[in-house]
């Protein structure tokens, strides 16, 4: 890993900061972006969110499902651990510390907006990070890209349904159309952008053009990411 990824937390945390700090001193600026939404996602963050996962999406290649059946264990755990124990286990985590352990220090409305945000997070399997990970601990890449793709197969279809379910069990109204479009702008269509453009720089199976688009966009999806934290934290 080179110098700027190895202190990504830094940066991270200096983005945070500086999104914080401007959002004091020009809020009328970060307004006008929390603005830009539809059905209550914001479009900015959407295009940065792009930005940030498009070259993630590149590196999924979906004709790998056909080898699910070779190591079922581990995706299997990774099935069970993302749809049925993390999403409802933030859910209590929130309700523990907002609603019991910190009820007194945190208004009702924003103990709800802490839990909404929590269970949204716990929902979404996080495509990027898989593929960091793996990189990290020398896992099998091949058997990595059977994962990611499997989930992000479930998550079209799950994210959904399962987040109405647990906020409206938190007593959290978030509307249909905010929920569906989440899905559609934030995973199904970068995630067929990802598709299409690799099936396109693939036909005559080369992938070094899919190598230099990916060593192209790389330092593209961190300026996403840092940009979002900004964006976000200034809001």
């Amino acid at each position: 890993m080179d110098l700027f990824k190895r202190y990504l937390s830094v940066w991270v945390g200096l983005a945070i900061i500086a999104g914080v700090t401007l959002g004091s001193f020009i809020p009328s600026f970060f307004a006008t972006f929390a603005g830009l939404e539809v059905a209550h996602v914001n479009l900015p963050v959407a295009l940065l969110i792009w930005v940030m996962i498009y070259p993630m999406m590149l590196q999924i290649d979906f004709s790998s499902i056909k080898d699910v059946g070779k190591k079922p264990k581990g995706l299997l755990l990774t099935c069970v651990v993302n749809w049925l124990i993390k999403p409802f286990t933030m859910a209590f985590m929130g309700w523990l510390f907002f609603k019991v352990l910190f009820v007194d220090l945190v208004d009702p409305a924003a103990a709800s907006e802490y839990i909404a945000g929590m269970i949204l997070l716990g929902v979404a399997p996080c495509t990027a990070m898989v593929f960091v990970w793996s990189q990290l601990t020398k896992g099998d890449p091949n058997y990595t890209l059977i994962q990611v793709s499997v989930n992000d197969i479930i998550m079209i279809f799950a994210f959904a349904p399962i987040t109405a379910f647990l906020l409206g069990v938190s007593n959290i109204q978030v509307p249909w159309t905010t929920l569906l479009l989440s899905v559609v702008l934030y995973v199904l269509l970068p995630l067929l952008a990802g598709v299409i453009t690799r099936h396109l720089l693939n036909q005559n199976n080369d992938d070094s053009r899919l190598t230099h688009l990916l060593d192209l966009l790389k330092p593209w999806s961190i300026t996403g990411l840092l940009a979002t934290v900004v964006l976000l934290f200034g809001f």
